[in-house]
C-alpha cells in the first residue's frame, strides 16, 4: 500500500486529489495539511511514502518543508512531489535542489497524476528528459562549487555511465538494456552512485549530474562527459 500525505493550503484542491487517490486499491491518504509546518509534523507522525506538497503555502513554504524533510534521517524513505500551478520556474528548481523527487502541474490528467504517485513511491524521479534539459539549462548558470561533484572521482566507469543514463531519463530496465547488464545490476550501479555522491534520490542525482558538468544540456539532448560510451 502506498501511503500519501497531501499538503496544500487550498481545501478544494486537496479534496479533489484525495477523491482520486481514494478510488485506488493500492493507495491510501494517511493525512492532510494546510501549511508546511503542519505537513512536516504529519510527515514525522505518519512516515508516508509520498508527500504531495504545494510550493506556495503559509507558515512554512513548500521549498523549506522539502529541505527539512530531506535533512531528517527519520524521513529518509519519504519522497516529496511538488505541486505547482505554474510549471517550470525557479521555485520548482529550488525545490528539486532542496530534495524533491519531482513535480506535477496541478491541472495534470487524473491518470497521469495516479501514475506519478506510483512512480514517486518507487523512488524514481518525475523528470522527463525534455523537461530536465529545459529546467537545468535555464536555471543552472554555472556548475556549483567544488562540493557539487566531489564524489564523481569515486565512481567507477560503469557507475558514471549509469548516472548519465539516469540524467537522460532512463529507467533501470532501460539502463540495463543500454549497458547490456541485468536490471538488478543497473539498480546496483545507480544506488552505489547515489551513495558515493550523497544524493537522496534519482532526482537529486539528475540535478547533480547537470550541476557538476557530468551531463551538459544541449538542443539535441544531454552530452555526457566521460560516460564511457
Amino acid at each position: 500500500m502506498i501511503r500519501v500525505l497531501l499538503v496544500d493550503d487550498q481545501p478544494l484542491l486537496r479534496s479533489g486529489f484525495r477523491a482520486l487517490l481514494d478510488l485506488e486499491d493500492d493507495i491510501e491518504v494517511v493525512a492532510e495539511a494546510g501549511d508546511g509546518a503542519q505537513g512536516l509534523a504529519l510527515a514525522r507522525e505518519h512516515l508516508p511514502d509520498v508527500v504531495l506538497l504545494d510550493i506556495q503555502m503559509p507558515v512554512v513554504d513548500g521549498i523549506e518543508a522539502t529541505r527539512r524533510i530531506a535533512a531528517d534521517p527519520a524521513l529518509a524513505g519519504v519522497h516529496v512531489v511538488i505541486l505547482t500551478n505554474y510549471g517550470l520556474d525557479e521555485h520548482v528548481f529550488d525545490a528539486l535542489r532542496a530534495g524533491a523527487a519531482g513535480f506535477l502541474v496541478k491541472d495534470i490528467a487524473p491518470e497521469d497524476f495516479l501514475h506519478a504517485v506510483r512512480v514517486a513511491a518507487r523512488g524514481d524521479a518525475l523528470l522527463a528528459p525534455s523537461i530536465t534539459r529545459r529546467l537545468i539549462g535555464r536555471y543552472v548558470a554555472q556548475p556549483l562549487g567544488a562540493g557539487a561533484g566531489a564524489g564523481l572521482g569515486e565512481l567507477t566507469n560503469r557507475e558514471r555511465e549509469a548516472v548519465v543514463l539516469v540524467a537522460r531519463g532512463l529507467s533501470n530496465d532501460q539502463i540495463a538494456d543500454r549497458m547490456e547488464i541485468s536490471p538488478m545490476t543497473a539498480k546496483t550501479h545507480v544506488n552505489r552512485a547515489m551513495a558515493k555522491l550523497r544524493t537522496r534520490d534519482r532526482a537529486q542525482l539528475v540535478v547533480l549530474a547537470y550541476e557538476s558538468g557530468l551531463v551538459v544540456p544541449s538542443g539535441s539532448g544531454p552530452l555526457a562527459r566521460g560516460a564511457g560510451e
